[in-house]
């Protein structure tokens, strides 16, 4: 293939995926107000500590009370936000603001914030890390109504940098593993959505705790790292958050140390499938397709900007991208709850990486 032939390709190739997010924005942003007005089942994770100690999940959490569980309802509130700056119709626009300005107001979020203080290792890292990003989407926005929601998050993006502070000082050990706790996912989120909000020293602290973490790792386990609940690629995560800090010629020579010999048909690049969509568990798998794309799409760039150091990796990724996306996106629109509370969030965010990979 030429130089010309591939410029041709990927032009196409960009073009098929906006008009993929076109198509599905209207559709993703029912998926947003559904989550929004449902407040049962929620999977509310408070510790009592009497007996008295029983409050409703909306009195604990006034902003983030419904899509099952707080860390879904935040990136549910990030994806709204998200698809008012894309684009919709009339009618969504406003039955979107509407729910978001209900639930986005200051003292809803002083109460947020208060909780997140009183237990500090609360939703660490991947709660903050989404709360942080929706603060970073809102604070973006040219849209006046949606700033103000950005201004309301502001002390919440505050509280999010002192605990990861405190957090990542005390920390010798990152957690590894394909699900919530994972740290280089919720660093690699926290890192650039600190980065664009200008707060300096916490997109730093976050950067120092990667290369402390995770910059002497060699020889990543990549045909172990599955596991039947995983929504996570463990060592994808790694690499998206190193991929982030590092420059690429450097990012070049860490993942080709870290995952030596990948191909195409690697475990971790293969699209998993779901055996049982009731089995709320087993459906993160479907979420690990659509994360995994989203981080190969960021990871490309970088390797492809590292010329000849990243070509054998950027070849491996690139077959991969989008039988891995197209898995993902198959089971996000669905009426099953266990899926539809957070799959949309993770399908857009692929969906735009995806986007940007090729501008």
């Amino acid at each position: 293939m030429t130089a010309e032939t591939a410029d041709t390709a990927d032009t196409a190739d960009t073009a098929v995926t906006d008009h993929r997010r076109g198509a599905l924005a209207s559709v993703y942003a029912d998926v947003v107000l559904d989550n929004l007005r449902r407040t049962y089942p929620f999977a509310s994770h408070h510790v009592q500590t009497s007996p008295e100690d029983r409050p409703s999940p909306c009195q604990l959490h006034p902003s983030f009370h419904s899509s099952f569980d707080w860390q879904s309802c935040v990136h549910m509130h990030w994806l709204g936000v998200s698809l008012l700056e894309y684009g919709l119709d009339a009618g969504r626009d406003a039955a979107l603001r509407a729910a978001l300005g209900a639930s986005l107001s200051p003292e809803n979020l002083a109460v947020e914030g208060a909780y997140l203080l009183a237990h500090p290792g609360w939703e660490r890292p991947y709660g903050w890390a989404w709360l942080v990003r929706l603060a970073e989407a809102a604070a973006g926005s040219t849209d006046p109504q949606i700033r103000g929601w950005g201004t309301a998050l502001d002390p919440l993006a505050d509280i999010v940098a002192q605990l990861v502070a405190d957090w990542t000082a005390k920390v010798d050990h990152p957690v590894r593993h394909g699900i919530h706790t994972n740290s280089a996912f919720g660093v690699g989120m926290l890192y650039s959505s600190f980065r664009a909000l200008e707060r300096t020293e916490a997109a730093e602290t976050c950067a120092a705790a990667a290369r402390r973490w995770f910059g002497g790792d060699t020889g990543w386990a990549a045909e172990w790292e599955l596991s039947g609940q995983d929504f996570l690629s463990a060592g994808l995560s790694e690499a998206d958050l190193m991929a982030r800090i590092l420059e690429p010629a450097s990012f070049a020579r860490w993942f080709s140390a870290f995952l030596p010999g990948l191909t195409p048909s690697s475990r971790l690049l293969q699209p998993v499938a779901v055996s049982d969509e009731t089995d709320g568990y087993m459906v993160h798998l479907h979420g690990l397709n659509l994360s995994r794309a989203g981080q190969i799409a960021r990871i490309l760039p970088v390797l492809e900007a590292a010329g000849d150091a990243g070509a054998i990796g950027a070849a491996a990724l690139r077959v991969q991208l989008d039988p891995l996306l197209e898995a993902g996106l198959e089971a996000v629109v669905t009426t099953e709850f266990l899926s539809s509370h957070w799959l949309a969030s993770f399908a857009w965010d692929a969906l735009t990486s995806r986007s940007a990979w090729q501008r």
